[in-house]
């Protein structure tokens, strides 16, 4: 009897999906997708708002006007008022920015480049004026000076003026901090070792004929100043100019970082 061979079949296979991870298939959209761009972080406000100015100031600047004198901002447009690097905000929205380049424009009495706010009335509409010998002038500010010109480092940070002259100031030469009184830049040595970037609080209080000069709280110097037509100042003053710092160029300066600054009449 003929058997008959039986046929060979394939044997079955099993078969199993693998799911492509979702990712690839693009069904479950990725975390970077899903999550919200990262928010901007909000704008510094403009200069004096950082701080709070009040209306009695004016801002001297080391830009020349088309007459070749330095610019000067006056209330209300100081409110607003921004020109980086020369007067800005600092990146951390706390405090001003002043600088003063060598070869900067200066005022008709100086040959030194400032950017400085100058006090005015309490409104705002006419130049401080006011006598050592009669009342109580205070002006308290805190502040850090941040750069020094090169050759000469030298920078003046917060002062008395009069009508004719420098009365006294913190004054900056390297790492030695000084009052000074008219013409004696040494007055008195607060610090030897000053670092850049080191914020302080400094007080002029005139009266009675003299200025009374505190440094973080503690009276420094006593300085013997008769005048009829005084006001104050704050910022960078920079003791430096083409003659004697080299590059003769805008990246050659000097800088402050004004935090806060009061000033009463009693």
């Amino acid at each position: 009897m003929k058997q008959h061979a039986r046929s060979r079949r394939t044997p079955r296979r099993a078969f199993v999906l693998v799911a492509a991870p979702a990712l690839t298939l693009g069904l479950v959209p990725s975390v970077h997708s899903a999550s919200a761009a990262p928010a901007k972080p909000a704008a510094c406000p403009a200069p004096a708002a950082a701080i709070g100015l009040s209306k009695a100031w004016k801002l001297q600047l080391p830009l020349p006007t088309s007459s070749g004198s330095p610019q000067e901002v006056k209330q209300p447009a100081l409110a607003t008022y921004n020109s980086s690097p020369w007067f800005t905000t600092k990146s951390t929205c706390d405090a001003i920015l002043m600088r003063a380049a060598v070869n900067g424009a200066t005022t008709s009495n100086s040959g030194y480049p400032r950017s400085e706010l100058r006090e005015m009335t309490a409104d705002g509409s006419g130049n401080a004026s006011w006598p050592s010998t009669s009342g109580t002038h205070t002006m308290v500010f805190d502040e850090a000076i941040t750069h020094l010109p090169k050759e000469k480092p030298h920078v003046m940070a917060g002062q008395i003026h009069d009508s004719d002259s420098d009365v006294t100031s913190f004054r900056l030469e390297g790492t030695s901090l000084y009052i000074t009184s008219y013409n004696t830049t040494h007055y008195k040595l607060v610090t030897s070792n000053y670092q850049l970037g080191t914020r302080f609080q400094g007080k002029f209080v005139a009266h009675d004929g003299k200025v009374d000069v505190y440094y973080n709280g503690a009276l420094k110097a006593t300085v013997a100043a008769e005048f009829s037509s005084g006001y104050f100042k704050a910022g960078d003053y920079t003791q430096a100019n083409c003659t004697n710092s080299a590059p003769c160029s805008s990246s050659n300066y000097g800088e402050v970082a004004l935090y806060s600054v009061k000033v009463t009449h009693s």
